[in-house]
């Protein structure tokens, strides 16, 4: 308990304004849904698309940034500033490689959507949505490597201020572009995507600022020594951000399979399970910020030669997201149906989404499980069993249970989303034992290896 009082009060600290930014985020999507969807069905389809292409891709970038904080975290960690800048640039560089491939799978978007059936309008406003979005791409860049740079040094309030201020840009350019105030040209539901432009530079340029010009960073700024690009360097962070960035895809891409799969069973069963989705989403939120806090602390302690410490931060973080947890889950399971009535009126569709709400009970908390260890994996710069171990969870296992119970009579009577939300559940609980076995395994060897060297 000794221990556990003063890394609880450190893991807050750092989750806190983590867990606002990703909220933030988040609300910077709804308004882009709500402003686009009062044009019309067609600009409301092609933001909802557009992002459905834009997000899984820009993935790439984000896992190779997110493996630039428990590097820093390490070198914090030990008291050692003297890498910080050669690796943030070092990670810069990585990341517009990534950016560049990205760039050219956007571009051959048009191509994809050639394949689906679509009338004009909509594969129109797409491309245009996609075309705006991309002058944000080199932003977006600058803006992760940033941010994993602030937050490697356990510096997470500017992550929760820039969102604060992406949210405050990305309202009036919504208005200004969608709807063609001041004196621009209507746009419709492609104008978010140029407002999306706008808002990823003023976060990236609003946080380039800050730590050039911040006192704190005066000793350790990123770019206060040049580096040129080293490809020892570039393929190390391949090799530790790419199986990140597998991972996230991995997650987001069953969700996206599963909406395709449900999509002919009737829009009474997609409502439903996207109202789930969408409160669920919500939910995990909490335990997705612990999992990039508790990166920052594992990665800070191991830096410290103290893998006791890191050890301890995860125990403490797995307590805060499984009471968080256990209390959302009793609030989904027992209220589910007042919840999905705020999103629709329908009765078919409130049962159905509030029978998925108490699966999402047992969801949210195997959720937790994995992602925390996760995260403490992350920590410990392991990060390609997780790739795997997220791979064969998520997919050949947690897939097609979902498929042959929602789709077929093999089990019994095919059960249509409740088929795949226990799909859901039983490859993210597969998962959470298996990445909990391997963080174990992996903070025994780190302990044994520093009792070693202790004795030598």
């Amino acid at each position: 308990m000794r221990h556990l009082l003063p890394e609880s009060k450190k893991l807050a600290l750092l989750t806190g304004p983590i867990l606002v930014a990703q909220l933030t985020q988040m609300m910077m999507g709804v308004v882009d849904t709500l402003m686009s969807g009062r044009v019309g069905a067609v600009d409301l389809a092609a933001v909802a698309v557009g992002s459905a292409i834009w997000t899984p891709l820009t993935l790439l970038i984000f896992g190779l940034g997110m493996a630039l904080a428990p590097v820093i975290s390490h070198y914090h960690g030990a008291g050692d500033n003297s890498q910080m800048s050669r690796y943030v640039q070092q990670a810069l560089y990585t990341c517009i490689i990534g950016a560049l491939i990205t760039g050219t799978l956007i571009y051959l978007a048009p191509y994809f959507l050639a394949m689906m059936d679509v009338e004009p309008a909509f594969r129109t406003m797409t491309l245009k949505y996609l075309r705006f979005i991309m002058w944000g791409l080199p932003a977006f860049v600058l803006y992760v490597v940033l941010r994993n740079f602030c937050e490697g040094l356990s510096h997470t309030m500017p992550s929760l201020v820039i969102g604060v201020i992406g949210l405050l840009v990305n309202i009036p350019m919504n208005y200004i572009f969608i709807y063609g105030k001041l004196g621009m040209p209507a746009l419709g539901g492609a104008g978010s995507g140029l407002a999306s432009a706008v808002v990823l530079w003023a976060m990236a340029l609003s946080l380039l600022v800050y730590v050039t010009t911040a006192k704190r960073f005066a000793a350790n700024g990123p770019f206060k020594r040049f580096s040129k690009p080293d490809w020892d360097d570039i393929f190390y962070f391949f090799r530790l951000g790419g199986p990140i960035s597998m991972s996230l895809f991995f997650e987001t891409s069953l969700f996206a399979a599963v909406a395709i799969l449900i999509a002919p069973l009737g829009s009474v069963m997609v409502s439903g399970h996207q109202i789930a989705l969408n409160v669920s989403s919500i939910v995990y939120m909490f335990p997705l910020s612990l999992s990039m806090a508790v990166t920052l602390r594992v990665g800070f302690a191991l830096g410290a030669k103290k893998p006791e410490d890191a050890i301890t931060a995860y125990k403490v973080a797995l307590l805060f997201g499984v009471s968080f947890a256990t209390i959302n889950g009793l609030g989904m399971w027992l209220g589910g149906r007042w919840l999905a009535g705020f999103y629709s009126q329908h009765s078919g569709i409130i049962e159905l989404a509030g029978t998925l709400l108490g699966l999402a009970a047992i969801f949210t908390i195997s959720d937790t499980f994995q992602a925390i260890a996760m995260g403490a994996l992350r920590g410990y710069k392991d990060t390609r069993a997780a790739m795997v171990i997220t791979l064969i969870a998520y997919w050949p296992f947690g897939l097609t249970v979902g498929v042959i119970l929602g789709l077929t009579n093999l089990v019994r009577p095919a059960m249509g989303a409740a088929g795949f939300w226990i799909g859901f559940i039983s490859g993210l609980s597969v998962a959470a034992v298996m990445l909990t076995l391997r963080l174990l395994r992996v903070h025994k060897k780190h302990a044994l290896k520093n009792d070693h060297l202790a004795a030598s």
